[in-house]
């Protein structure tokens, strides 16, 4: 039997970084993870250019079932500190869109700069390597049935990750392991994925797919509400793009989407001035607003004919237009499941997890961090900054205990 200080289970983005923390702080770590390739989600995040970090991370752009829990990680370990730790490594990098922080050159940079962390430390990495079952002892060690034979550890650090993209290793194994461990579960969805509409209530919206527009886009009320200004797709099944992934970690079953098609624009009072001045037709007219298809599509759905003069058009017609771009309510019936989704919502319960350790409040020396944690970002980088700030949390927690910071 082999025993080492800290054993890791998953080898993603907040395995590899505590993993190589906790080795370069003098600890005898052991990487364990199920899947022949290394960091799949890393290598094929931001178009293979992986969105490590957005400078702007706050506890504010991330949702959980208690919403502060990951408050004290990300103030001790910061996008700035991920950050320096990149520059350390003289990867280049660009900000692309608010915060958002990608590699110049490829996501491989970030999978290679921590195998080289995890390398300073010493780290033992097993890949592929399966555990069957984890046991408790009562001495406070934890021992593991893995494809390598039992092994022995004084802390056992969960980073199996979420549900999201099964095709590249995704695995419940984690939240299977934590409830059979007696913690509560807050119930997995997919997140940050497109969302879905009726055949019937798509039909007519279908001819629009590929088409893009900036609009804002709301659900939820109260501190259940998300808002955000992004970039829509539509797409043959629904809807897509950055806004659609950022609300559909706010969004519930039975619940409608509110969008505003022409946002940071009185629509209303821009038809009326161009009844009073302009000889164009109505669907010219709208169409110097919005995207053609979607000016035609929405005039056709309305029963307004495109072709007739806007002069012509009744101001009440104008303004119903308006009113129906600017506000217009409509209710997924799902959405494209866990194989589009980034991420997942819900996870392990953070009531049994502390928030300066990660550490379980259940079994002492056990850990769960990143991903399999009832805590979820915003798109934009912000997940990965959890998998640091979480991940850093727990290393820095098993070297306090070994006098090791």
């Amino acid at each position: 039997m082999q025993s080492f200080d800290l054993i890791v289970v998953g080898a993603g983005a907040a395995g590899l970084f505590c993993a190589g923390m906790a080795g370069q702080g003098g600890l005898r770590v052991l990487l364990l993870d199920h899947a022949e390739k290394i960091a799949e989600k890393i290598r094929i995040s931001g178009g293979g250019r992986c969105n490590f970090t957005n400078r702007e991370a706050s506890p504010a752009n991330f949702l959980s079932e208690n919403p502060h829990f990951c408050r004290s990680a990300l103030a001790r370990y910061s996008a700035q500190d991920f950050i320096a730790l990149v520059k350390r490594h003289g990867i280049g990098f660009h900000e692309k869109h608010k915060g958002q922080l990608f590699c110049d050159d490829s996501s491989e940079q970030i999978i290679q700069m921590l195998l080289r962390e995890c390398e300073a430390g010493g780290v033992q990495r097993w890949q592929p390597c399966t555990v069957a079952d984890v046991r408790p002892l009562s001495n406070g060690d934890f021992e593991l049935d893995s494809s390598a034979g039992t092994l022995r550890t004084r802390r056992l650090v969960i980073a199996t990750g979420g549900l999201s993209i099964p095709k590249i290793g995704a695995s419940d194994w984690g939240l299977r392991l934590a409830e059979r461990l007696g913690h509560r579960i807050v119930t997995p969805r997919p997140a940050l994925v497109p969302l879905t509409f009726s055949a019937e209530d798509w039909a007519p919206f279908v001819e629009l797919a590929g088409l893009s527009l900036p609009v804002y886009v709301s659900t939820g009320s109260g501190k259940q509400r998300g808002r955000f200004h992004e970039d829509l797709l539509f797409t043959h099944r629904g809807l897509s793009g950055p806004a659609i992934l950022q609300i559909s970690s706010y969004w519930q079953e039975g619940q409608a989407l509110s969008l505003d098609l022409a946002p940071d624009t009185d629509l209303g009072q821009a038809l009326l001035q161009a009844k009073s001045r302009s000889r164009k037709q109505l669907g010219n007219e709208l169409a110097d607003i919005l995207p053609n298809r979607l000016a035609q599509a929405w005039l056709s759905r309305l029963g307004l004919l495109p072709s007739k003069p806007i002069a012509e058009a009744k101001d009440k017609e104008l303004q119903e237009l308006a009113d129906k771009l600017q506000a217009w309510s409509l209710s997924p019936n799902g959405s494209e499941g866990w194989r589009k989704a980034e991420v997942m919502r819900g996870g392990v319960d953070t009531r049994d997890l502390s928030s300066q350790s990660l550490e379980s409040k259940k079994l002492p020396g056990l850990h769960f961090i990143g991903e399999v944690v009832d805590v979820t970002g915003w798109l934009g980088g912000y997940n990965f900054q959890w998998a640091w700030s979480s991940a850093a949390a727990c290393a820095t927690a098993a070297l306090a205990e070994r006098g090791g910071v």
